[in-house]
C-alpha cells in the first residue's frame, strides 16, 4: 500500500458491506461515489485504490490492515501448496489463476482447503489399514489418530505460528515469559521440590495465582513448560477451531491432538517462525547452534524443524523420529510425507538405533530405500528426567531425515564426500532385500524356502 498500488478485492468489499448491513446505494452515499462504481468494485471490474481504502477506513472506523489484508497472499500460498500434490500433476493450473481464485473467492478456497485436508486424513487412515493391522483396531488407536491429524496437515499450523510470534514479541517487551505471565494474567512463577509437585512438571494454581514448576527441570525444560502454559491460556480458541476439522473416534485421540497443538504453540513462542526460519538458513540447519541461539534443547530445536512448512515461507521438509534403546518409537513427526513416516523406524541398519554407544554425538548417514529413494539423516541421543541424585533418567535417540536433494543445504554435508548410502527398509515386513542379515521377519507375500539347504547368512530363506 505504501506504493499506492491498486488492488482488486471485490468479494472482501462485498462481505464488508453486508456485515455493515448496507446496500450498494448506502455505501456509495457514505463514500461519495456512485452506486454503479460500488458495483464495479465488487465485481473486480475496477481496482480498489489506496485513496478508496483510506475512505473506507475513515468512514467505517476500520483498521487499515483489516481492510487491506494481505491481498489473499496467504490463501494463495496455501492453495498453491495443495495444488502441488501429484494428484493434480496432469492439470494445467497457472499460478496467476490460482491467485485469482484465492483473492476473489476466499470462501471457495477455504472449502477446497478443508476438503483436501479431510482427503489427506482419510488417505492416511486407509494406508494404515492396508499396512497390516485390523481396521477396527487401528481406527480406535488414539495415538494413530493423533498422528494422522498432524500428518494430514504436514505438522504445520500457521495460525498458531502467527499467534506465537505475537506472544513472543509481547514477552520480549516485558522482559521474560515470567514477567509476561505476571503482567498479563497476574500469575507468579514458583519453583517447588519434586515431592511437593507430586509427579507434575507444571501446575496452574488458580487459588494462589501461580504457575508451579518442578525445580528439577533444567532451564530449557522450565522455559518450555512456561511457554506451554501460555499456549493453553492464549490459544484455546485456535485449538478448538483446528480440532473441529479433525476426525477423532474418541476423547483420548482429541486430547492427544490438543497436547500436540499446545506443544506446537509453545515452540512457536520460544522459536518464533520468522526469526527461526531465518536462523536455520543462516546456520545451515545446525541443530545444536539453533538450540543455543534460542535457548532450547537439542530435541526442541529438531522438533521445530519439522514444522517449517508455512505456505510461502517453507524450509527443508524433515521427518523426525524418537526411539528408546529397545527400539520403541515414542514420537514420529512428518513434515514431508516420507514413505517411512507411517510405520518406519524399525530398521536396525539406521544409525538412530546405534547412537546409544556414542552419547551426545551427532551421527550422519546417507540412506537408500528399496525403491531407490535416497535420504540424509542425523541422529543423536537425548536425555529426559534427572535433575538430582537418584532421579530417574531416560536415554532416547532422535533422528532427523530429509530427501537427499536437500542435503547440500545442511552444514553436516559441507566438505565431506558423499559415501555409498546404507540400504535400509521401511520395515522388515515391507522390505524385500533377500540377503539382509538384520532382518527380523520375512517380507509379506514372499514364499519361504521348503528347507534351509540354500540358506545364507540371512536369518530367513525365501524365494528370490
Amino acid at each position: 500500500m505504501a506504493k499506492d498500488r491498486p488492488v482488486y478485492m471485490g468479494p472482501r468489499l462485498r462481505r464488508l458491506r453486508r456485515e455493515l448491513g448496507l446496500t450498494q446505494a448506502d455505501m456509495a452515499a457514505d463514500l461519495d461515489i456512485s452506486a454503479s462504481y460500488v458495483a464495479l468494485l465488487e465485481r473486480n471490474q475496477r481496482p480498489l485504490t489506496a485513496d478508496m481504502l483510506l475512505r473506507l477506513a475513515r468512514t467505517y472506523k476500520l483498521d487499515m490492515g483489516e481492510v487491506a489484508g494481505d491481498g489473499g497472499a496467504e490463501q494463495t500460498a496455501r492453495l498453491q501448496a495443495v495444488l502441488r500434490d501429484p494428484m493434480f500433476a496432469d492439470i494445467d493450473l497457472p499460478a496467476l489463476a490460482t491467485g485469482d481464485v484465492a483473492a476473489n473467492y476466499p470462501g471457495i478456497t477455504e472449502a477446497l482447503l478443508r476438503l483436501y485436508t479431510s482427503y489427506r486424513e482419510e488417505h492416511l487412515a486407509l494406508a494404515d489399514r492396508g499396512a497390516g493391522g485390523p481396521a477396527q483396531e487401528d481406527a480406535a488407536d488414539p495415538v494413530a489418530e493423533a498422528r494422522r491429524f498432524l500428518a494430514a496437515r504436514r505438522n504445520c499450523f500457521p495460525a498458531l505460528d502467527d499467534l506465537g510470534e505475537r506472544l513472543a514479541a509481547e514477552a520480549e517487551a516485558e522482559g521474560s515469559l515470567t514477567a509476561w505471565l505476571r503482567a498479563k494474567h497476574n500469575l507468579r512463577v514458583r519453583r517447588l521440590p519434586s515431592d511437593v509437585m507430586a509427579g507434575s512438571m507444571r501446575r496452574l494454581d488458580r487459588h494462589r495465582d501461580a504457575v508451579l514448576l518442578d525445580d528439577a527441570l533444567d532451564g530449557a525444560s522450565a522455559q518450555f513448560q512456561l511457554a506451554l502454559q501460555i499456549a493453553y491460556l492464549e490459544m484455546r480458541k485456535s485449538f478448538d477451531i483446528l480440532l473441529k476439522d479433525g476426525q477423532f473416534s474418541g476423547e483420548s485421540s482429541r486430547r492427544l491432538a490438543r497436547r500436540a497443538l499446545a506443544s506446537h504453540g509453545a515452540a512457536a513462542i520460544l522459536m518464533p517462525y520468522a526469526p527461526f526460519a531465518k536462523a536455520v538458513e543462516a546456520r545451515r540447519y545446525d541443530v545444536e547452534a539453533l538450540a543455543r541461539q534460542f535457548s532450547v534443547s537439542f530435541e526442541q530445536a529438531a522438533h521445530r524443524l519439522t514444522t517449517l512448512q508455512k505456505p510461502g515461507q517453507e524450509r527443508i521438509p524433515f521427518f523426525f523420529l524418537r526411539v528408546d534403546p529397545a527400539g520403541n518409537v515414542s514420537k514420529r513427526l512428518d513434515g514431508a510425507g516420507f514413505p517411512f513416516a507411517r510405520h518406519g523406524g524399525s530398521c536396525p541398519l539406521w544409525s538412530v538405533h546405534r547412537v546409544f554407544d556414542r552419547p551426545r554425538e551427532v551421527v550422519t548417514q546417507w540412506l537408500e530405500l528399496p525403491d531407490g529413494q535416497r535420504f540424509f539423516s542425523i541422529a543423536r541421543t537425548v536425555t529426559a528426567g534427572g535433575g538430582g541424585w537418584g532421579a530417574a533418567r531416560v536415554e532416547r535417540a532422535i533422528a532427523l531425515a530429509c530427501a537427499a536433494d536437500h542435503a547440500h543445504r545442511l552444514i553436516y554435508t559441507q566438505g565431506v564426500a558423499q559415501p555409498e548410502p546404507t540400504p535400509i527398509g521401511v520395515t522388515c515386513r515391507l522390505c524385500h532385500r533377500a540377503q539382509c542379515m538384520a532382518r527380523s521377519a520375512p517380507p509379506i507375500g514372499r514364499e519361504m524356502l521348503p528347507d534351509d539347504y540354500r540358506r545364507t547368512r540371512a536369518p530367513f530363506g525365501f524365494e528370490g
